[in-house]
């Protein structure tokens, strides 16, 4: 049977985990520096646990993006907080052109676990509209982040490494929630870097990166051998290591090697 809770059934499509460690909700605002004049949104605001406590630092506004609406009107009639902005859609799908009046803000979240990537990618492009953040995800996956090299180390760690910087948090285990997930998870601080390299042919390298760890274990000669780069460029020790052996500085080495040639 569907877990339930304040009458509500739990939905295992939108993967609810609710976080209802009053402890680790405020450790999580601990990390960040909200004021009175913040702007502070939320992705997942489920039974309204970390909600209630932003609303105690005050913030400006609070905007919500909740895609239940059971659990958005449930949190709207419990708080009823002018503050509040709930918004029922999911996040991978708002259009973030509302945000720039407002803008910076700060982002805080218990991450839905299946949304975790795709909602990092979309941080990126949207960087310059956040000052801080602190979310909550599997303890796989912000170690993966995390990774300067070897196993779990690839093309997500490189990419969100280059426009952000981070500090891995409070781990969390799982009887934080409900319902319980069946593993643990880790609050993860970032916040935009105030510069970032240039990549020269970016767009092109990152395409480059991910031929180079299509398989991370597999060498560099292998996994670029199906591909239209001149390997003859490449020194034959580098070519003989592992994707998961090289650091980012040694990948735009390679690529300033290949790119024109």
């Amino acid at each position: 049977m569907a877990a339930k809770s304040s009458g509500i059934y739990l939905k295992k499509k939108f993967g609810q985990h609710f976080l209802r460690d009053e402890t680790v909700v405020q450790r999580m605002l601990s990390y960040v520096d909200v004021t009175e004049q913040s702007s502070v949104f939320e992705v997942g605001c489920g039974e309204g646990v970390l909600t209630k406590e932003i609303l105690h630092y005050n913030p400006e506004r609070l905007w919500i993006f909740e895609i239940d609406p059971d659990w958005a009107e449930h949190v709207e009639k419990e708080l009823d907080d002018e503050r509040i902005t709930m918004h029922i859609t999911n996040i991978l799908d708002v259009d973030f052109i509302a945000f720039e009046k407002d803008a910076p803000w700060i982002l805080l979240s218990n991450l839905p676990y299946q949304i975790v990537f795709p909602f990092m990618y979309l941080m990126q492009k949207k960087c310059h509209l956040i000052s801080e953040a602190v979310v909550m995800m599997q303890e796989e996956v912000a170690q993966k982040i995390m990774k300067k090299s070897g196993r779990g180390y690839g093309y997500p760690s490189l990419f969100l490494q280059h426009f952000f910087n981070f500090k891995l948090k409070d781990k969390i285990p799982p009887g934080a929630f409900y319902p319980p997930p069946k593993v643990n998870s880790r609050l993860l601080y970032f916040k935009p870097k105030e510069h970032v390299e240039p990549i020269p042919d970016e767009q092109e390298f990152w395409k480059f990166i991910k031929m180079l760890f299509r398989q991370p274990r597999r060498t560099i000669r292998n996994n670029l051998l199906q591909t239209h780069f001149n390997l003859s460029l490449i020194p034959e020790e580098q070519l003989k290591l592992r994707a998961q052996q090289m650091s980012m500085n040694d990948c735009l080495k390679l690529w300033e090697l290949l790119r024109k040639k």
